[in-house]
């Protein structure tokens, strides 16, 4: 026990106070934003800041919408990659003065890994039709797990080769730094994109909801704001927190009704090969075409309505909004402890008033995870195209075989005659 006791007094364990002070992020607010809200307290200063880049943001958010489904893909990594590149740089700003071999090459080393395994598998399940036409492309898809195995491989080799002595424990901790960096960033950016693929609504809502939640409770805490929420952010309050929920869950069920009106927002993603084009044509599913539901008698007495028309969907956008507001605002918090911890107020000084990039998204990505897990837990179900696609992969032997198969099963099940011949 006294040589355990020994052992973990002579590891290097830094507190809070033993960490450097990172440089203070610049002022990036436009001169003429400057000059215009020269007059007001720093308060109203930043409220006007926030309040005019938001919009702006918001604007060019609907731009993109407007350019379509890759273009919002475009959006996604490039939001990724300016994410992970404000992560590391705390880590290289932190700890810039042992000046570690190779660590900025080998972090964005294993970026480029972990997208080309992530949007490897997303070509191969998406673009089966357009990856079956090039022969070059087919070798890539059959052996993608275990090129990026290599590639992964790689890098991991070349961290083992630029250890260190006496700078050991400190480059695995960066070795961690960027793999935790990795799995917030780049994993959660795929599934937002498998989101968008699943129907453009699927992504503006729950984008949406985070934003609108993020908005209404900064309003409702600036001006009614009196009582702290957490201590990790002392800005927040229990008057912004819930004025948020309820603004927030209004929102999401009106956007959602607007949104499920028109097919190109809640059809499916898909490549079609002949025009080189995504496409967001189909029939809507059930969760978008009007339905009548009766009224809670509770309810009945306050609103005066028996039923009420309204889409499947706007349900599920209760259950959006809600983890949006109740739930979402952890990601913030989580990224407030962070920031905390390393003595840093943003992540960047990317946006004025708003800090980096991450500042924005902090809570999007946890939004992201819990979308994926709800449309393959409650909304998805068995998809006969997506199933096609990857059966005209397979070779002509192994399709006539499936073929077989089918064939075979249907005849046990009564719905073909046994006489069919095929």
């Amino acid at each position: 026990e006294v040589d355990l006791e020994e052992r973990l007094h002579e590891l290097d364990l830094r507190s809070d106070s033993d960490i450097p002070d990172v440089p203070p992020p610049t002022d990036s607010t436009p001169e003429i934003l400057k000059r215009a809200l020269s007059g007001l307290s720093a308060r109203w200063k930043n409220w006007w800041i926030r309040g005019i880049l938001s919009l702006a943001m918001i604007s060019g958010f609907f731009l993109i919408i407007y350019l379509g489904s890759f273009m919002l893909m475009l959006l996604v990594l490039s939001i990724q990659v300016k994410c992970y590149h404000e992560i590391i740089t705390i880590g290289y700003r932190v700890y810039h003065s042992y000046d570690l071999p190779w660590f900025r090459s080998l972090s964005w080393y294993f970026l480029l890994c972990v997208n080309y395994f992530f949007y490897g598998e997303t070509v191969a399940d998406y673009f089966a039709t357009f990856v079956q036409r090039r022969e070059q492309l087919q070798f890539l898809i059959r052996y993608h797990r275990f090129i990026s195995f290599a590639l992964y491989l790689t890098g991991f080799c070349m961290f083992v080769l630029s250890l260190v002595k006496k700078h050991y424990r400190l480059q695995f901790y960066m070795f961690a730094w960027t793999h935790v960096t990795l799995l917030i960033t780049v994993t959660q950016s795929h599934l937002v994109i498998q989101n968008l693929f699943e129907g453009m609504i699927w992504f503006l809502v729950p984008i949406s909801s985070v934003i609108c939640n993020d908005i209404t409770a900064y309003i409702f805490g600036f001006f009614f704001g009196r009582t702290p929420l957490i201590k990790l952010s002392p800005k927040k309050t229990w008057e912004g927190f819930i004025g948020g929920f309820f603004s927030t869950v209004i929102f999401g069920f009106i956007f959602s009704y607007f949104l499920a009106q028109h097919q190109y927002f809640v059809c499916p993603v898909e490549y079609n090969s002949e025009t080189n084009r995504f496409v967001t044509e189909c029939e809507p599913s059930e969760l978008f075409q009007m339905r009548k539901y009766s009224v809670p008698p509770l309810l009945q007495a306050v609103l005066g309505w028996e039923t009420v028309n309204m889409y499947p969907f706007q349900m599920h956008s209760f259950a959006l909004s809600t983890f949006a507001s109740l739930i979402g605002p952890f990601g913030g918090f989580f990224a407030s402890g962070f920031k905390r911890a390393f003595k840093i107020k943003d992540f960047a000084d990317t946006i004025p008033g708003h800090g980096g990039i991450m500042d924005r998204f902090d809570c999007q990505y946890l939004m992201a995870t819990f979308v994926h897990v709800y449309i393959t837990s409650f909304i998805r179900g068995p998809n006969p195209s997506k199933l096609l696609k990857q059966l005209l992969i397979l070779q002509p032997e192994q399709q006539l075989s499936v073929y077989k198969t089918l064939k075979s099963h249907l005849v046990e099940k009564g719905i073909l005659q046994p006489s069919l011949r095929g």
